[in-house]
């Protein structure tokens, strides 16, 4: 499989999100935060910022899921990138 042009397949990584004072916060507190993080799979053919293995936050209303694999994917835009780690 190849993702075409500036698309990326991704993994969302599932977080424990914890405050400053070591609150874990439940899954509704963690919803709304806009960004999620995500490890790159199949960078597109056009894709310069990132590539495969690349740790990445993204936007989390961009894209759409697919299954690949038995697997539940993430497909975004390179310009849905907002870190890469």
């Amino acid at each position: 499989m190849k993702a075409i042009g500036k698309y990326i397949v991704i993994e969302e990584i599932k977080e424990k999100i914890k405050t400053e004072s070591g609150i874990l916060l439940t899954s509704d507190d963690s919803n709304q935060l806009r960004y999620k993080k995500g490890d790159v799979i199949i960078p597109g053919t056009d894709v310069v910022t990132v590539k495969k293995g690349d740790k990445i936050y993204y936007d989390k209303r961009a894209g759409h899921s697919m299954s690949l694999n038995n697997n539940i994917v993430t497909i975004i835009t390179e310009n849905d990138v907002v870190v890469v780690l």
